[in-house]
């Protein structure tokens, strides 16, 4: 815990100098996380806004579109959430819905989750084109472990909200959603936009594996050595 808290302090304090000197240049940055239910999404999104200044960053956590969203194509609801220059938005759960729970639960149809593909590819290539700093991370937990972390949700009191029906009915499909997510990252994992796998069996291994992500992203971006 103690070798943790000192990378952290660390991790931390090298993002807030980066996100300075992001917005300074009006370097945009997108956060993509992923992840079986109790993954630690977001856990590692918190640990990432600590360090940030309140004003320069959007947090959106999506669920299933509303009866408006749905009138449009499934991509409108996330273009009306791109960041204006030099600011930071982080998406708890993305326009991979379409790939994963849209897919698994028949929301949307063999031919429209198979366009997807394609379609969120050339949706981040245009992102990455107009100059934005695009990470996607998959926060990954073995079938164990996330049972483990349900049971503490349930014994703890002021983490119940965190777990649902909905969360226990999704386990039951877990090796659905495993095939999706493999097929999800084989297709979509471009030249200019990789996932970053996470080994989140480890919270504190898999946040600092996050924190040192973006450091190393935006000093690449911002050509620092």
């Amino acid at each position: 815990k103690k070798q943790y808290r000192e990378e952290l302090a660390v991790c931390q304090a090298r993002l807030a100098g980066l996100n300075q000197q992001a917005m300074q240049k009006k370097l945009t940055t997108i956060l993509v996380f992923e992840g079986p239910d109790a993954g630690g999404k977001g856990g590692a999104i918190r640990h990432i806004t600590q360090a940030l200044d309140a004003r320069n960053y959007k947090v959106y956590p999506f669920a299933a579109p509303t009866d408006v969203e749905n009138s449009y194509h499934y991509l409108w609801r996330f273009w009306n959430c791109i960041p204006r220059a030099g600011r930071m938005t982080i998406f708890d759960r993305s326009w991979y819905g379409r790939v994963l729970v849209e897919r698994i639960e028949q929301f949307a149809g063999d031919d429209e989750w198979r366009r997807a593909f394609a379609e969120i590819n050339d949706f981040e290539d245009q992102l990455i084109g107009h100059g934005t700093v695009l990470l996607k991370f998959w926060m990954h937990i073995s079938k164990d472990e996330q049972l483990r972390r349900f049971k503490s949700r349930e014994e703890t009191p002021y983490k119940r909200w965190k777990l649902c029906d909905e969360d226990w009915r999704n386990r039951e499909r877990w090796d659905e959603y495993a095939l999706a997510a493999h097929k999800m990252i084989q297709r979509t994992s471009v030249n200019k936009s990789q996932w970053i796998l996470v080994e989140n069996e480890n919270k504190r291994y898999g946040r600092i594996k996050v924190l040192n992500s973006v450091c190393e992203a935006l000093e690449n971006a911002l050509n620092i050595d």
